[in-house]
């Protein structure tokens, strides 16, 4: 007897996304609370979510912009962080019936670290009706947490917004530990990132837009050298 296909709706969507809102309603203010203290406006705090909807790139743009670095260092800065999209969209890709081909680029603007992990681990069709709402209630708690973290940060005392700078630092901490926990090349990898860094900006006097653009490639580089027989090994 022919097994009947799972085919998710929009109200799956909506429901699995709602772990992922509980997560970015905090993240996306503090970011709202930053762009304030960074004095552009609300307007543009809100577009910088509206547009580009990538928490560690708006971050790191934001710290990148406050530090009075240049356009073309932000740009290259965001595109090498984000480049892991392109294996989390090849991935989905694969996944997609014909007639959601036409929405490929929508669902590919909405794939975030959250929503492809969650998306991942369905089974069954990936159909355009749970893609669109899972990617749609992300992206307006993303927006929407902006906003109100913008309008919080107006009221806040000046010596909690300042101290929200360490907000980067913790998310990007909150990111690597588990990944230590699990292996010690993180560790290495991120020790080395930070020495580059290090050494391009002050000693090199490298811009720090374009330090942290040269760390990402060389330390990538020097990382696949390092252990790629470890990797070969793992996978025979």
């Amino acid at each position: 007897m022919k097994k009947e296909r799972i085919k998710y709706s929009y109200s799956d969507g909506f429901i699995d996304g709602l772990p992922i809102v509980i997560g970015f309603v905090p993240i996306a203010m503090t970011f709202g609370i930053l762009a304030k203290t960074s004095s552009i406006s609300l307007l543009e705090g809100i577009l910088f979510s509206v547009l580009v909807f990538a928490g560690a790139s708006q971050f790191i743009a934001l710290n990148l912009l406050m530090v009075g670095a240049g356009i073309g260092e932000i740009i290259v800065t965001t595109l090498l962080v984000n480049m892991r999209h392109m294996l989390m969209s090849a991935s989905l890709a694969s996944r997609l019936t014909k007639d959601m081909k036409k929405w490929s680029p929508l669902i590919a603007f909405g794939i975030t670290d959250e929503t492809f992990s969650v998306s991942s681990f369905k089974h069954g069709t990936l159909t355009k009706e749970y893609m669109l709402s899972l990617e749609f209630i992300a992206y307006l708690s993303w927006v929407g947490g902006t906003a109100l973290g913008y309008i919080v940060g107006g009221i806040l005392p000046d010596i909690v917004k300042a101290s929200m700078g360490v907000a980067l630092y913790a998310m990007f901490a909150a990111i690597l530990i588990p990944e230590v926990k699990k292996s010690n090349k993180a560790l290495i990898l991120a020790c080395l990132s930070g020495v580059t860094n290090t050494v391009c900006k002050y000693i090199l006097i490298i811009p720090q837009g374009w330090s942290i653009v040269i760390s990402i490639v060389l330390v990538s580089l020097l990382g696949v050298y390092l252990f790629r027989e470890q990797e070969v090994k793992e996978y025979e």
